[in-house]
């Protein structure tokens, strides 16, 4: 190994020495490529892993490859090689480097200088070039050596070789599952998440036999869940039932075992075909890969059904008028409801509150004044509007359940009918509002006894006609004379003492 001179390039240098390298609109060394040099392959899953938790590598992967590389001495490591395209990215993969113990260089073909860093902030170039044929060229400060490609590796198999590390620390979080079960366990499976009332959709997957022992190919059932209930999230990640695996969707056409955590953000390497599935296992076992995921179907087209009887067996009794009707009907009753307040739209103000009503009026908007309609009777006083009554804080707040029939707020109707419903069962006129009290009966109102709350309250104030003067005779009023005069030095020497 033998040290190579560097020279920190200056702002608008005009001339480089490597090949292929340039100054971009910054006036920084930037070449058409980018390298990562990493001393072995747990540094570049370090690298991976940082770099993906901030950043995608959807832009890099056009131009991402990976490669062993060996020196003259036989020592080998691994390159990542990208295009370089702008100083951003190059920041940003340079300080990751810097991070897990690699170092980053950039140059077009063979010959690659170091890229900027704090005691450069242009970057570098090379003073002296080697004569070497080698594939590659490098220039660092700490050394200059050359290096022979050996092999190219695969991003994609990289990511599946990985061994997940166990992540049982995180509560099981709302999402999608994927369930994977054998098939003798399949079916009672689906009747489960039928009998559950869990939406999901099902196929049978096929992968190629282990061994050349096996004639037929294995058949695992596949259920993807969208969201399970709460009450499976931690059954299905503790993955207590043998033959069903749990799987947690990680990115496009990518699951992990539920329990398990990839070392590399897999939602930042879009590397996995979406019509596909690949399944990470936990505890080193292989991965399934489905190229081509099966048509997925509804679960409850998969539900146990029964039949009765053969239609031919049943006889049409044809209905009949039942002779007494009025034997099904139950009286209406209001009950105390703990549903939440809804449709608050009317009070109704005793009598001995209805002085209140005047004083509230000074203080409320003219907003809330105009939407509001008041009848006075002689068992009190109904104000509704359809924008809710809430801001009139006084007598007893009534919910509307038809646009003629209130019931006080915080009480129910039983049985439960639709509004139209009640409102036929208990012949409500149209010209009536009727208003069901809780212990005080029920109430009608006639419809033409509302009128508009501003027009109720507005009194006018006594007052006296007054008769206008003559202009003239206001004229013929004698002016005051007004002067100030100094007061001399004793004002108050004439003043009697005893007043």
């Amino acid at each position: 190994m033998r040290t190579s001179v560097l020279e920190r390039i200056a702002l608008h240098q005009p001339r480089l020495n490597t090949p292929g390298l340039g100054l971009d609109s910054k006036g920084v060394a930037l070449g058409a490529k980018g390298l990562v040099v990493l001393p072995s392959m747990d540094r570049l899953v370090a690298l991976l892993a940082v770099y993906t938790r901030e950043h995608s590598l959807e832009d890099l992967l056009p131009s991402l490859s990976l490669c062993i590389i060996r020196s003259a001495i036989g020592v080998r490591e691994i390159v990542v090689e990208f295009a370089a395209e702008s100083t951003e990215r190059m920041d940003a993969l340079a300080e990751t480097a810097r991070m897990v113990g690699g170092f980053t260089f950039t140059g077009t073909t063979r010959h690659f200088v170091q890229y900027r860093d704090a005691a450069a902030p242009f970057g570098y170039d090379a003073v002296e070039l080697s004569g070497s044929n080698a594939a590659l060229a490098l220039y660092h400060d700490r050394f200059s050596q050359t290096y022979d490609i050996e092999r190219l590796t695969d991003l994609r198999s990289l990511l599946l070789r990985l061994m997940l590390r166990p992540d049982a620390s995180h509560p099981p979080e709302a999402g999608a599952r994927i369930l994977v079960a054998e098939p003798g366990l399949g079916p009672a499976l689906v009747h489960y998440l039928v009998r559950s009332n869990v939406r999901a959709d099902v196929c049978v997957a096929e992968w190629p036999p282990e061994s050349a022992l096996d004639d037929a190919p294995i058949r695992r059932w596949l259920v993807r869940v969208p969201d399970p209930p709460e009450r499976m999230r931690a059954l299905l990640l503790s993955n207590a039932t043998p033959g069903i695996a749990c799987f947690v969707p990680t990115g496009p056409g990518v699951a992990v075992e539920a329990g398990f955590r990839h070392p590399i953000e897999l939602k930042a390497c879009p590397l996995f075909d979406p019509a596909g599935l690949v399944l990470l296992r936990g505890r080193g076992d292989d991965p399934w890969v489905i190229d081509r995921l099966p048509a997925m179907g509804d679960i409850l087209a998969l539900a146990r059904f029964e039949l009765r009887a053969d239609i031919r067996d049943v006889r049409a009794t044809p209905a009949t008028a039942a002779p007494d009707p009025d034997a099904l009907r139950v009286p209406v009753r209001i009950v105390a409801s703990t549903r939440p307040w809804r449709s608050v739209t009317a009070t109704w103000i005793a009598p001995d509150q209805t002085h209140l009503l005047r004083w509230l009026v000074y203080a409320l908007p003219r907003s809330t004044i105009e939407r509001m309609q008041v009848a006075f009777t002689v068992d009190g006083t109904m104000v509704r509007s359809a924008a809710g009554v809430e801001g009139l804080p006084l007598g007893t707040f009534l919910t509307e359940v038809h646009p003629r029939l209130y019931v006080p707020a915080g009480y129910e109707m039983l049985p439960d009918l639709a509004p139209d419903v009640l409102a036929r069962a208990l012949d409500l006129p149209e010209s009536r509002v009727l208003v069901l009290r809780a212990e005080s009966g029920a109430v009608t109102v006639d419809q033409s006894a509302f009128v508009p709350l501003d027009v109720a309250i507005a009194q006018a104030p006594d007052w006296v006609p007054l008769a206008a003067l003559a202009l003239d005779r206001v004229l013929e009023a004698a002016t005051l004379d007004l002067r100030v005069e100094p007061i001399g030095l004793t004002p108050l020497w004439e003043v009697d003492r005893r007043s």
